[in-house]
This record gives structure tokens, sequence and C-alpha cells, in this order.
């Protein structure tokens, strides 16, 4: 008899099993047993924060033009594992093996999207300002931080790449918490970004239910924002008034998932981004 597997989680670069000790099993479209999953818990997404928290600094503060590399060098492993990745599509959404395949290519394309707009942020959203004055004054960008992500439910990869990849060319660090009943693409992109070249901590992804994990992110005080895309209708209303006593920018949930074929834009990457403004004098 075939022994399903039983998938960890992604914290901090490993794939440590949840503190918990629970797990549940995860079903094709069909209805067939696929694996198991980790049911993260409290614990779990602590963790998950303390991990992005430490690598915030060094992704932060490395250039553009590396972080796009960094990106690029994820959809080269994703086009490498093509294959795999349409299967759990497949198996996950229900879906011709055709259109597996074409969600699998934009999902690669939204990477190398995102990757080419690394080194280009601060020159389109950052300015020099007329002042009246001897002075000099420009705006530039800088990551918000921490970015606690409530991945869509029904998109389980494209879904996932088109909210993650934004944080990460943004600058900041993420913790996903990814489709509970279809978490298989997860994790096979998790095993990406492990043998990639994003740093450790960078992206951590949890599995298991979003109702239970995101009222501990959206209360904690690390988390910078907050994305809702995925949260529980009848939950999302108490997330955001969680995520205001600490001030979080949040990102609501829509009335409808978001179609994640539709073009990219610059609007979620505006959302991570804070702009600083610096004066300095100049003349006499």
């Amino acid at each position: 008899m075939p022994v399903a597997k039983t998938y960890k989680l992604y914290i901090g670069g490993a794939f440590p099993r949840s503190e918990s000790g629970r797990s549940y099993p995860v079903r094709s479209a069909k209805g067939a047993l696929l694996a198991h999953a980790a049911l993260a818990s409290r614990k779990d997404a602590r963790d998950a924060v303390a991990a992005a928290l430490t690598a915030r600094p060094g992704w932060a503060g490395a250039t553009g033009y590396n972080r796009g590399q960094v990106l690029y060098r994820v959809a080269e492993m994703m086009q490498a594992r093509h294959d795999q990745f349409t299967d759990d599509v497949v198996s996950a959404e229900g879906v011709s093996r055709r259109r597996a395949a074409t969600l699998v290519d934009t999902a690669i394309d939204r990477w190398v999207w995102y990757a080419g707009w690394t080194d280009k942020l601060s020159t389109v959203l950052g300015s020099v300002n007329d002042v009246a004055g001897p002075f000099v004054n420009f705006s530039t960008t800088e990551p918000t931080g921490v970015v606690a992500v409530l991945a869509p439910q029904e998109s389980a990869l494209l879904g996932l790449v088109d909210v993650l990849a934004p944080v990460l060319a943004a600058g900041c660090t993420a913790v996903v918490v990814a489709s509970r009943q279809r978490p298989l693409p997860a994790i096979g992109l998790a095993e990406v970004l492990a043998t990639s070249d994003v740093p450790a901590g960078v992206a951590n992804l949890l599995t298991g239910s979003a109702a239970e994990i995101g009222p501990w992110l959206a209360a904690h005080e690390d988390v910078a924002a907050l994305d809702l895309v995925g949260a529980p209708g009848e939950a999302a209303r108490a997330l955001e008034e969680a995520a205001a006593a600490t001030v979080k920018r949040v990102l609501p949930r829509p009335p409808v998932e978001p179609d994640p074929t539709a073009p990219p834009s610059l609007a979620r990457l505006r959302t991570y981004c804070e702009i600083k403004t610096v004066w300095h004098p100049v003349g006499r």
C-alpha cells in the first residue's frame, strides 16, 4: 500500500514539524487522500514571525538588483519542477492538465515580473521635491517590515505567488498561511524557496487554519502589515480590529477572491513600501 507523506512547515529556512504535533489529511478535488499536512499552531506562527524579523535587516539592506536576481532564481527553480507543480495543481484544483500547466507558467512569469521591479521601485515611487529654500528634499522607498499573508484559498499556486512575490520584491519578509484545503502546491513552493537563493527566514510558510493562526498574526506587535485576501469571511472584521491595536497596514479581504490571472500591477508593491523623505542643506 502507498504510504501518504506527512509534510512539514517551512520556518527559518528549515522544515520543522508543528510544535503541536498535529496534522490533517489533504485530499484531491475528487476526494482521494494525497498526503497529510502539518496543522500549525500559535507557537509555530510566533516562530515564523521571529524568523522573519531576524531575516528582515539583511533582506531589506540588499540591493534591489540582488533581490531581483534571487526572485528570478525562484522562477528558474519552478521552471525546473514544472511537471511536479502541474500535477499538484491538477490534484488540488481539479482543473485539466493543460489548464494547470498554464497556471504554472503564469506563476513563473509572475516571479519574473516582480523580479524586474526590484531595482526600479525607488525611481518610480520616489521623487526629488521642490522646496522654497537652500535645501534638497527627496523621497525614497524603504520596506515596511514583516508582512503576514493569509493566502487565497482557491488558487493554490498562482494566487499564492501573486500575494507573496510583491512582499519579497519590496524588500519585506513574509509569514504566509497557505490554503488549508489545497496546501500541496504551496509546500512545493517552499521546497523551491529552500533550494534557491532566498535567505533563510525571508519567506516562511505555514499550513493549517487561517481562522486559528490569523488572530495571533493580526495581534503580533512585530508584524507590520497584514494581507487578508484569504481570510475567512466571518473573521475578517475581527482580524482588522486586532491589527488596529498595533497600527498595522491592512489589506482588507475582498468580497470575492481576486482573479490571479489578471495582469499584475504596482498596487501591492506600493502597499509594502514606506516613503522616507530626507532634507539636506545646500549652498551657504
